[in-house]
C-alpha cells in the first residue's frame, strides 16, 4: 500500500472538533434495537434515525421508538447540515403506506413520528403518499397517535392541506435555524416559506411543532426572537438541540452550546406560552416523541373542546 505524505503547498484537511463530555453516547445495541433493525430491513423501509445518523438511535430503538422516513431515502435537496443522501430519487413505492402501517401496528406503539425526504421531483411533492400512509396507519393502529414531520412542499399549501386532511395528530415542520442563517444552512429552502407552513397548519386547527439546531453561529437574541414568533403563533411543541457535523463536507460547528443554556431557553419558551419544550444537546426533532401521546390528547382537548371540522379526533378512532 502506498501512503501519500503531505507536501508543501497542500491545503490541510479540515479538522473536526472533539465533542464535549455531555455529547457522548453509547454504541447502539440490544435486543429491541436489533429487532427493529431487522424489521426495517425486511420490509424495505427507511428511517431518519439511520439515514440522518441520529446519535440517539440506540436509546430510542431500545425503547421501541423510531421515526419512519417515507418516499425513499434519496432527497432532492442538499441541505448543508443533513446526512440524508442527495440525488435522483427512485420511483415511488406504491406499497410503502401498507408496509409502514403493518410495521407500526406490529410494534403496538402509542405514538409515532413519520417524516420524509423532500421530493421536489413529484408534482405534489409526495402529498398523495403522505395521505395514503396516514390513512393506512389509522386503519391498522387506530389508537396510535401520529406526528407528521413534513417538508415545505415548495410553499404549495394545497399539498400541505392534503396531509392535514388525512388527520395527523401533530403537524411538524422544522425551521432548523434563525432567519439570518437559513439560506446558508438550507440551500433550497426559505425561512419565511417554512414559517408560512406552520402558520397555515395552525390556521387549519392543527397542533404544530417545530425544531431548531443551535451551534451554527446564531446569537441568543436571534433564538429568542424566533421563540417569540412561534409563541405568537401558539406553537404547541418546540425542540432545541445541538447541531453536530455529520462529515467534513457539511457545515462546521460554530460552538458547543452548554446544557445550562439549553435549560435557559426552554424556560424562556415555556414562559412565552409554548406548552411543551424538549431542549438539550442531544435533542432531535423526534426526541422523546414516543412519550407525547397523552400530551397530544390533552392539547387537542384543551384547544378544541370538540373534533375539528375536517379532522379526526382521538375519540373518533
Amino acid at each position: 500500500m502506498t501512503v501519500r505524505l503531505p507536501i508543501a503547498g497542500d491545503t490541510p484537511a479540515p479538522t473536526r472538533r472533539r465533542h464535549p463530555e455531555w455529547l457522548r453516547v453509547k454504541m447502539p445495541g440490544g435486543e429491541a434495537y436489533h429487532e427493529l433493525a431487522g424489521m426495517v430491513k425486511e420490509l424495505g423501509l427507511h428511517t431518519v434515525c439511520q439515514s440522518a445518523s441520529c446519535p440517539n438511535i440506540g436509546e430510542c430503538w431500545n425503547h421501541r421508538a423510531l421515526t419512519i422516513m417515507i418516499l425513499g431515502d434519496i432527497c432532492t435537496r442538499s441541505c448543508r447540515f443533513c446526512d440524508v443522501k442527495t440525488g435522483r430519487p427512485l420511483p415511488v413505492d406504491e406499497d410503502e403506506p401498507k408496509k409502514v402501517a403493518r410495521m407500526l401496528a406490529h410494534l403496538r406503539l402509542r405514538h409515532t413520528v413519520i417524516t420524509s425526504v423532500d421530493r421536489d421531483d413529484l408534482p405534489d411533492g409526495g402529498a398523495r403518499i403522505w395521505a395514503a400512509t396516514l390513512a393506512a396507519c389509522h386503519d391498522a393502529a387506530p389508537a396510535m397517535t401520529v406526528e407528521t414531520l413534513i417538508g415545505d412542499f415548495k410553499g404549495n399549501l394545497r399539498d400541505v392541506d392534503a396531509v392535514l386532511a388525512a388527520n395527523p395528530d401533530v403537524l411538524a415542520h422544522n425551521l432548523e435555524t434563525v432567519p439570518r442563517l437559513s439560506r446558508q444552512v438550507r440551500v433550497q429552502a426559505r425561512y419565511d416559506r417554512s414559517f408560512s407552513v406552520l402558520r397555515h397548519a395552525h390556521g387549519r386547527g392543527a397542533l404544530t411543532k417545530t425544531g431548531l439546531m443551535l451551534g451554527l453561529g446564531e446569537t441568543l437574541a436571534e433564538v429568542r426572537a424566533v421563540i417569540d414568533e412561534l409563541a405568537a403563533l401558539e406553537l404547541s411543541i418546540l425542540t432545541l438541540g445541538q447541531y453536530l457535523q455529520p462529515s467534513r463536507e457539511h457545515l462546521p460547528i460554530d460552538r458547543y452550546v452548554p446544557p445550562a443554556e439549553f435549560a435557559e431557553l426552554a424556560e424562556y419558551a415555556r414562559a412565552r406560552g409554548i406548552r411543551h419544550v424538549e431542549s438539550g444537546p442531544l435533542v432531535r426533532s423526534s426526541y422523546h416523541a414516543d412519550g407525547q401521546a397523552e400530551l397530544i390528547a390533552r392539547l387537542q382537548a384543551e384547544r378544541l373542546g370538540h373534533p375539528r371540522v375536517g379532522f379526526a379526533s382521538l375519540a373518533d378512532r
